[in-house]
């Protein structure tokens, strides 16, 4: 039998980490970023109420959140609360953890986005008989969402490549499956490489997709 050269390893590896990557990492980062999303709405709206315990609540939330290491995070989810009798699985656990990381920074940018909007705006809404929440609803977010897309897609590529410290957990996302396959033919160079490749196809297409969000988003233009 011939010796297995680099691109058989190559290509016997890429299809079994890319089905990592298809079964976990892109589950993991859809269901986070949703719920993040709309944990950040509401932290955002949070912030901008004038119930002074609400604001100050999501204040505290997103200084906690802001002001740790997300893999710290993931560690006492997953590993810490154990000790308090709460056991979560290692998808569920990087679900929350991933969650409350979107939430707090992504609740910023929903805020600044919603403050960034001319006063006349709100004044013109209720000008027209529109209470504050149907001014919010019907013209105050469609052109904050606007102003929001370029970061909160940033965003969640960022949490695309953020799903690698799930390997952590013992989640069997793409980086782990990289992890056993490297420890199986013990080429880290090239498997790594190829983790990495896999990671950028992924962002190249949300890269991609974020240019049309843009372009859709664009018919809330005032200018």
């Amino acid at each position: 039998m011939g010796e297995t050269t680099n691109l058989d390893i190559f290509t016997d590896s890429f299809l079994p980490l890319l089905k990592a990557g298809i079964a976990f990492t892109v589950p993991l980062t859809l269901i986070s970023f949703a719920l993040g999303l709309v944990l950040a709405m509401l932290t955002a709206l949070a912030r901008l109420s004038d119930l002074r315990p609400l604001a100050w609540a999501a204040g505290f939330y997103i200084w906690i959140i802001r002001g740790t290491p997300l893999l710290v995070q993931l560690f006492i989810i997953f590993y810490g609360l154990p000790s308090l009798g709460i056991l979560i699985d290692a998808f569920p656990a990087a679900v929350i953890g991933f969650s409350l990381s979107v939430g707090a920074y992504g609740s910023e940018i929903i805020r600044a986005s919603i403050v960034s909007i001319p006063k006349g705006q709100w004044e013109a809404a209720y000008s027209l008989g529109e209470t504050r929440l149907q001014a919010l609803r019907r013209i105050i977010l469609p052109q904050a969402a606007r102003v929001s897309v370029p970061p909160l897609s940033n965003s969640f590529i960022s949490l695309v490549k953020d799903t690698s410290l799930a390997a952590t957990l013992t989640v069997t996302e793409l980086f782990q499956k990289g992890q056993q396959i490297t420890a199986a033919v013990y080429k880290p160079l090239l498997i790594y490489s190829e983790v990495a490749l896999i990671y950028l196809i992924f962002c190249t297409v949300l890269a991609l997709l974020q240019r049309q969000l843009e372009r859709y988003f664009d018919r809330y233009s005032t200018v």
